[in-house]
């Protein structure tokens, strides 16, 4: 059996279904995305879902669910998004194997497209949920 994008912790993803009942209204969950900046060169982005895109991978961990932009893809997979609290902020976190470096602050990374080849090596299927 292959394997999603990316995972979520319980953590995120009771952070998600709070976002979502929050946020009320026509809200269905978020969406990961990468854009460019910060210093390091790249940022994750989470926004609220109310029309998922077709395109997008969709995740789901404990009735959170998550898209992820299809130019995302081979940044993240492997990715474990969680969420955590700490006397100095709160937030979603991203263990990415796909991470080069963060800048200083930590609110931006340089990212590598995911190796295929190993993910292929291993017998690993990625399941595309469109």
């Amino acid at each position: 059996m292959g394997f999603a994008v990316m995972s979520l912790t319980d953590a995120a993803a009771g952070r998600v279904r709070a976002i979502v009942e929050n946020a009320g209204g026509d809200a269905k969950g978020i969406r990961v995305s990468i854009k460019k900046g910060g210093c390091a060169g790249m940022e994750y982005a989470v926004d609220l879902v109310t029309e998922p895109n077709g395109k997008d991978d969709l995740v789901e961990h404990l009735d959170a669910r998550v898209w992820v932009a299809p130019e995302a893809v081979l940044y993240l997979l492997g990715t474990q998004m969680d969420f955590e609290v700490t006397p100095l902020r709160s937030g979603f976190t991203f263990n990415n194997p796909n991470q080069t470096s963060a800048c200083g602050c930590g609110e931006s990374v340089e990212l590598k497209p995911a190796d295929l080849a190993a993910l292929g090596a291993r017998g690993d299927a990625v399941v595309r949920a469109n």
